[in-house]
């Protein structure tokens, strides 16, 4: 069931790894086959090493497993609200790459300083909310889903393809699972740049017409980056 996608899922996963933004197993990928409104996800707690097209796990959208022998990702749920609230996307990633994570645990958005930023993100990459008591106590990772999608209410999830889950660390999406790996890469890049922005010079930003010229160049109708 689903190889094609057990492969795109897998190698999501394993490039994670090759760019430095997992350490042991913090982090998954997921993709979601549409027509069928299944999902393919990373199984829990299995080192990337071992893992094989094989060992992915099938669910529906509402978390029942289809296929698969493993425990699907602990972060199952928020991928599913994801995929539930976010239609255009076909990809999600979570990883607690060093720099992301950081903007995320004090709470503060990435704000847009400059055009590499403005290549991929529409605006700043937004950080939820905390979560209440009740929320982490309840249903957390659901809940967290949730924050995500509360807080993307008016933006266009493929303008922004990233978010900060505050206290947390981040999550990043795409049309599939490997764009969602290479958002998930250059958010990472982002944060790092970002991070040594703000400290040389606390005032900084990218005007809206630099903003959206790099944006447009690479994204939309009129795009000119790249081949036809």
């Amino acid at each position: 069931m689903l190889q094609e996608l057990k492969e795109k899922t897998l190698e999501a996963n394993l490039d994670l790894v090759r760019r430095g933004l997992v350490l042991y197993t913090f982090g998954n990928a997921s993709g979601i086959d549409r027509e069928s409104g299944l999902v393919v996800i990373k199984p829990s707690g299995v080192d990337y090493d071992a893992l094989r097209p094989e060992h992915m796990v099938v669910c529906d959208l509402d978390g029942n497993i289809r296929e698969g022998d493993l425990r699907p990702s602990s972060d199952l749920k928020t991928h599913l609200e994801l995929y539930r609230a976010f239609p255009s996307v076909g990809g999600v990633v979570h990883t607690h790459s060093e720099n992301a994570t950081a903007w995320a645990q004090s709470g503060r958005e990435i704000p847009a300083l400059g055009t590499t930023h403005a290549d991929y993100f529409h605006g700043p990459v937004p950080c939820t909310r905390e979560l209440t008591d009740e929320e982490i106590n309840g249903d957390y990772v659901l809940n967290t889903g949730y924050a995500i999608t509360e807080r993307f209410k008016g933006i266009d999830p493929l303008a922004v393809p990233a978010v900060l889950v505050a206290g947390h660390a981040p999550f990043a999406w795409g049309r599939d699972p490997m764009d969602a790996a290479h958002n998930a890469v250059v958010l990472e890049a982002v944060a790092k740049m970002a991070f040594m922005t703000v400290l040389l010079n606390s005032t900084a930003g990218v005007s809206q017409a630099l903003l959206d010229r790099h944006y447009f160049r690479k994204h939309g109708a009129n795009a000119t980056y790249g081949q036809r």
